[in-house]
């Protein structure tokens, strides 16, 4: 006798009862699908309720209703999952891990009886593709690829605590997730509301973090009707009044996945079918070994890396190459903010499904960051090396309070200053340099001469006859104002000056350990007492900022003359828009 079974809901809390349908009296085992350990044996009824015990850690159960049916991975449509399995989430009572894993019960659900008409929404175009279909039903549990398995067996064992939840539980679950610090969305999580959207968004804009080791995520708007799930997949057919919330791709209705997840399947690549196994061949390459994400992997600009990871669906953000360096545009939805990490060229896939790249990235949006590693994939080729490494790195980082400085490019510079956006530096020979200040690895490009000067700053804004621009100071007791590409002496400075800022409409030098200010408009310079030992000096909103001969990291207000100890710091500094920016071997910045 064939079994069918499933559960009135994907997931609910430790000490809640979670109530099945069954098609007949028939013996249930319950086991924790992370690592299948046996949690219950039993004896299950038509209306058979489990209670979840407190004990039960959070996780993704798997229960068996009478004999166990053989499921070989498969392609997507062929050895589904069986009827009689049900899988569900146990949620913790009350978030103590610092790590919540979603599982996408809606792609799953999307997949459930995939080609068959009227039951899925699959396939894609098909013109007997279901628009609706129910969560009340057998089925439902993951494809026959089994995206999700391999991060999922490997969290636990590899020392996370994590708990677990279904994607269902972030629609208006912004106060539920808040009790975690890192949001995991793993494998193939393609189906989203827009409560879930704006649960994710706003937790972090607060200061949350989600790292997606996932793809083709967040591509197609869903409504939830209950335990309904609709999906016309065509905002022609769907009859909803709200256009916002028409059920198609997300980036037909205004809002591109890209500002969820920083990339999208749009500018991504496929391969589907019997040619999913071509994925195996591709690696991505590193393009920012520097950056934390790439810690202690040995990878080096250029290396490959991560071979098997790529697919079979890959999403990417659109840039450009900037003398060796990705770039993002924006123009696809993706934030400014998004550094690029790794890539991968898929366009030949146009052979096999979808033709496009692949983008690993960072990014920030509020108080909070995101990764992605833009594959559906990721957590298969956790047996790599290198893959482990960037998942831990990303995990532990992540799942923690923001550490100090983070490396965005090549230093070498003695002396920077910002204008705009972009962040001026005079290098070892002497030349003034540039470049974008971004998060992104790229090149200082020199842009003339340094005109002698060991220091710079720029004003905020100009006052008293001051222009906004750039400032520089020389060891020989020069100001000079950079105009029209020229450097121009615009008075005397302390003798042997050598750090400068400007801050409050006055510009301050550091000369023999000397703190001197000159107000503009003013034509005298006035100590302000000792220096303190600072060799740099960096401003932004009226306060100094300083780094001594031993590296420490100094801030104060003036008038007060008194330095307070704010960390470390390697090299010279600047200070715009809520950042500190160091330069010693490597560039790099942090919050103030």
């Amino acid at each position: 006798m064939s079994v069918s079974a499933y559960a009135t809901a994907t997931s609910c809390a430790q000490g809640e009862t979670l109530k099945f349908q069954v098609s007949g009296p028939v013996p249930v085992v319950v086991r924790d699908a992370t690592d299948d350990r046996v949690v219950f044996t039993g004896h299950a009824t038509p209306d058979w309720q489990l209670p979840i015990p407190d004990s039960w850690p959070s996780s993704l159960y798997r229960a068996v209703f009478g004999e166990e049916v053989a499921w070989p991975y498969g392609l997507p449509g062929e050895t589904p999952c069986p009827d009689n399995e049900v899988y569900f989430v146990v949620r913790q009572a009350v978030p103590t891990s610092p790590i919540l894993v979603s599982v996408p019960f809606t792609t799953w659900q999307a997949y459930n009886r995939a080609g068959e008409p009227g039951q899925s929404i699959y396939w894609t175009e098909s013109p007997t593709r279901a628009s609706c279909v129910s969560f009340d039903r057998p089925g439902g549990g993951p494809p026959p690829e089994r995206w999700e398995e391999g991060l999922m067996r490997w969290l636990r064992p590899a020392g996370y605590d994590v708990a677990y939840c279904s994607n269902l539980d972030l629609h208006d679950g912004l106060e539920f997730l808040s009790g975690h610090r890192l949001l995991v969305v793993n494998g193939h999580d393609e189906y989203w509301s827009a409560g879930m959207r704006d649960t994710v968004e706003e937790f972090v804009r607060r200061g949350g973090n989600v790292a997606f080791f996932a793809g083709n995520t967040a591509w197609w708007q869903i409504r939830l009707e209950g335990r309904t799930m609709i999906c016309y997949r065509d905002p022609h057919a769907d009859p909803v009044s709200d256009r916002r919330l028409a059920t198609a791709e997300w980036s037909t209705v205004g809002r591109p996945e890209n500002t969820l997840t920083g990339v999208s399947f749009r500018a991504g690549a496929g391969a589907w079918g019997p040619y999913m196994k071509l994925m195996l061949r591709e690696s991505y390459m590193a393009r920012f070994a520097d950056h934390w994400v790439f810690e202690g992997t040995g990878l080096a600009d250029g290396s490959p890396f991560g071979q098997g990871c790529l697919g079979y669906e890959t999403d990417a953000a659109e840039f450009e190459e900037i003398d060796g360096v990705p770039r993002v545009t924006g123009r696809d939805g993706t934030p400014a903010s998004f550094v690029v990490l790794a890539t991968a060229d898929l366009r030949h896939w146009n052979r096999y499904g979808q033709g496009g790249m692949a983008t690993m990235g960072v990014f920030t949006s509020g108080l909070g960051t995101v990764f992605t590693a833009a594959t559906v994939n990721w957590g298969n080729t956790l047996s790599d090396p290198v893959v482990t490494r960037i998942t831990r790195n990303v995990l532990d980082r992540l799942s923690e309070p923001r550490p100090d400085w983070e490396v965005i490019g090549p230093g070498g510079v003695r002396a920077m200053a910002v204008l705009g956006r972009t962040l001026y530096g005079v290098n070892e020979e002497g030349e003034l340099v540039e470049r974008e200040l971004c998060g992104q690895n790229l090149p200082w490009r020199a842009t003339g001469s340094g005109g002698g000067v060991c220091a710079l700053a720029a004003p905020r804004e100009a006052m008293a006859g001051v222009p906004q621009g750039l400032f520089g100071v020389t060891p020989n007791g020069m100001l000079k104002f950079r105009d029209n590409g020229t450097w121009q002496v615009m008075g005397e400075a302390p003798t042997g000056a050598m750090a400068l800022a400007t801050a409050d409409c006055a510009f301050y030098v550091v000369a023999d350990d000397v703190m001197w200010r000159l107000d503009f408009g003013a034509s005298q310079w006035e100590s302000c007492g000792p220096a303190g030992g600072v060799i740099w000096l960096a401003a932004a909103n009226g306060r100094l900022w300083g780094v001594d001969i031993t590296g420490r990291l100094l801030t104060r207000l003036p008038p007060d003359s008194l330095w307070k100890e704010y960390g470390t710091a390697d090299g010279p500094i600047t200070a715009h828009a809520g950042r500190l920016i160091s330069a010693g071997d490597l560039l790099r910045w942090r919050a103030t």
